[in-house]
Order: C-alpha cells, then sequence, then structure tokens
C-alpha cells in the first residue's frame, strides 16, 4: 500500500514537472533566441539554443528605441494604477463588509454587474471621457481608468467577511475609528490577499497594449508593449531583436513574482487551511 502511494506520488510529481516544462518553453525559447544570430534563427531543424553568443539583438533594441524610457512609462503606469486599485478596492470593500447604509446591496450588486461588461466595449466611452479632460498623451489619460477594478472589490471584500468582527468591536472599545482600524490592523491582517492582488495588478498593467497605445500618440509617451513593435521594420521581420525586447520586458514582472512570493504562497497556504 505504501510503495503503491508513492509511486502514485512520483508519477503526478513528473507529470506536473513535464507540463511546467511545456508551459514554460516557449519563455526558455525566447531567451534563448535573443542571443541567436539570424543564421541561427533561420536554420533548419530550428535550433533550441545559439551556436554562439550573439549580443548585437540587445544592441539593436537600445539604438533602435529608446527602451529605457519606454520601461519607465511602464513601470509608473503599473506602480501608480495598481496602487490605486488596492487603495480603492480596499477601502469599497471595507465599506461593503463592515459598515450599514442605504443601498448597500443594491450598490454592490452593481459593481458585480459591471464585471460582466466586457472592457473593449468601454475603450471608445472612456477616450471620449479623457479627451474632453484634455488628457490625451499624458500619464494621467493613461492612468486614471486603471484607478479602480471591480474584480479586486469582491475579491477584498469575501476576504473582509473571513475576518471576525470581533476585531472591529474590541479596537472600537480601545478608541480605534474605522480608518484606524483599517490602516492599523485590517490591512496587516490582509497583506497576503493584498500582495496576491499586487502582483496581479501589476502584470496585467505592465502588459497592458491597447489603452495606452490609443491615449499617447508621441514616442516619450509609449509604454513598453507599444514601444516594441517598433522593432518590426517594414522590409522584413527580424526575430532577434524582437526576442531581445521581450526578454528584457519580462524582467519587471518577474522581479515582482519573486519579490512578492513568500507573501503570495503564504495567502495560498492560509486560503487552504481555511477551507
Amino acid at each position: 500500500m505504501r510503495t503503491a502511494g508513492t509511486m502514485r506520488d512520483f508519477l503526478f510529481s513528473t507529470l506536473c514537472v513535464i507540463i511546467g516544462i511545456i508551459v514554460i518553453s516557449p519563455v526558455i525559447y525566447c531567451v534563448s533566441a535573443s542571443f541567436m544570430s539570424p543564421g541561427d534563427l533561420s536554420a533548419f531543424p530550428p535550433r533550441w539554443f545559439p551556436s554562439n553568443v550573439f549580443l548585437d539583438n540587445y544592441k539593436t533594441v537600445f539604438t533602435s528605441t529608446p527602451l529605457v524610457r519606454f520601461i519607465w512609462n511602464s513601470f509608473l503606469i503599473a506602480i501608480v494604477g495598481t496602487a490605486g486599485r488596492l487603495i480603492t478596492s480596499s477601502l469599497a470593500a471595507y465599506a461593503f463588509s463592515f459598515l450599514e447604509f442605504k443601498g448597500k446591496k443594491f450598490w454592490f450588486l452593481f459593481i458585480l454587474g459591471t464585471m460582466m461588461i466586457p472592457g473593449d466595449m468601454l475603450i471608445i466611452t472612456n477616450y471620449i471621457t479623457v479627451a474632453n479632460m484634455k488628457l490625451i498623451n499624458t500619464y494621467s489619460g493613461v492612468i486614471i481608468v486603471m484607478m479602480a477594478s471591480a474584480t479586486y472589490m469582491f475579491i477584498l471584500r469575501q476576504h473582509f467577511l473571513t475576518i471576525s468582527r470581533e476585531y472591529r468591536d474590541a479596537a472600537f472599545i480601545d478608541g480605534c475609528g474605522d480608518f484606524r482600524f483599517f490602516t492599523n490592523m485590517l490591512v496587516p491582517m490582509s497583506r497576503s490577499i493584498l500582495a496576491s492582488i499586487f502582483i496581479a495588478s501589476f502584470i496585467a498593467l505592465w502588459n497592458t497594449y491597447l489603452w495606452p497605445l490609443l491615449v499617447t500618440n508621441s514616442e516619450h509617451m509609449r509604454t513598453v508593449q507599444v514601444g516594441i513593435t517598433m522593432l518590426q521594420f517594414s522590409e522584413s521581420v527580424i526575430y532577434g531583436p524582437i526576442m531581445a525586447g521581450v526578454t528584457i520586458i519580462l524582467v519587471p514582472s518577474i522581479l515582482i513574482f519573486f519579490i512578492f512570493q513568500k507573501q503570495l504562497v503564504r495567502g495560498i497556504t492560509l486560503g487552504g487551511l481555511k477551507g
């Protein structure tokens, strides 16, 4: 019986490793191709690894595009947008979890209803609104539509409901108000879920393409996802520099994941224990 269980665990672990390799193989090839010469990229059969390390692809990326500026733009938009989402979502979730006010259920259902509207349907309306506010080609114009998320409001509201109201009652007896209870007790108790939302939101905003493309019209305001298309020349597609640019773009997302990895794993573990 014990041998059968060990064999089952071994087969399951092997299957997970195989699936993991399949999932990550495009990323591995992208990094490998960024160091390939044009000859290696056009070789048949295709090569997984370069015959020699070819660094001109990275040189082309930095000389043909202002990539550092693009990275700064994307980083600023992702950080500010994510911070705005965390603030608005957590405050709204607190109100829907701990406070009582008229129309509470209606407004919560209304917010849930907005989750069913595809984001692409709102692009024209958002563009007209931003244009009327004279925010085209500005950081504010890009970020303003990213400052709130109904999905994260719902997630945080469900998490706050798992926290006993006795904490709030005890805090109020000690003289705490709503804001102090929220900042000094509720937020520290929710660090894991907030870290998970931070990672998800940062990666989503870092990779956003269509909205920054619409509301920016000058090169110095472009984000990395828009700017990387400048490496696609009209005469031909040069895959080496494109792969190098994509590899550079992957670095911030990977760093953010590793920085908050402990909090993310802790949140998943606590969620499993509660379940």
